[in-house]
């Protein structure tokens, strides 16, 4: 079985890209770009052509799988890498507070992680030095009030 992410990361490196470049090309966010070639997301149709475009090395076959829905996972060794730790640090630190934000702006509910945009940038800060700024973009779910004569598996037939 052939390693779709390491030929991905072969033709990147190849290339010379970035994620911000190959983004820039596509359309696309860099994160998304990046979830593509670490197989955590899946490449459209409408998209195929602006990538094979931006790295015409890429295999027709390595697209097609890229087409496929992933399996979207990791590996749990993950948080001991230190970027990774530090976003999670951020997340849990920040996480309350966020979160009571989120109820006071919109109401009882939660950030979609499925209909959602993540970037990373890079700005010079007030002092000039560099910083990097990650932007969640996620849709507004609210909390539904559970009433059971909302659940399909509870509304009656009529006539039975």
């Amino acid at each position: 079985m052939e390693d779709i992410k390491g030929v991905l990361e072969s033709v990147k490196r190849k290339s010379g890209k970035t994620y911000s470049e190959i983004a820039e090309e596509t359309g696309l966010t860099n994160v998304y770009v990046a979830q593509l070639f670490k197989r955590q997301a899946q490449l459209k149709p409408d998209t195929v052509s602006k990538l094979k475009a931006a790295l015409p090395e890429l295999p027709d076959h390595v697209v097609e799988k890229m087409m496929e829905p992933p399996l979207r996972c990791y590996d749990p060794k993950l948080i001991q890498e230190p970027t990774v730790y530090r976003l999670n640090e951020a997340v849990m630190h920040f996480g309350e507070s966020i979160k009571d934000i989120i109820n006071e702006e919109f109401g009882d509910g939660i950030m979609s992680a499925i209909d959602f945009y993540c970037s990373v940038d890079k700005v010079k800060g007030v002092d000039g030095k560099d910083r990097v700024v990650v932007t969640l973009d996620g849709k507004y779910l609210p909390y539904s009030e559970q009433k059971s004569e909302h659940m399909v598996s509870r509304i009656k037939e009529s006539g039975k």
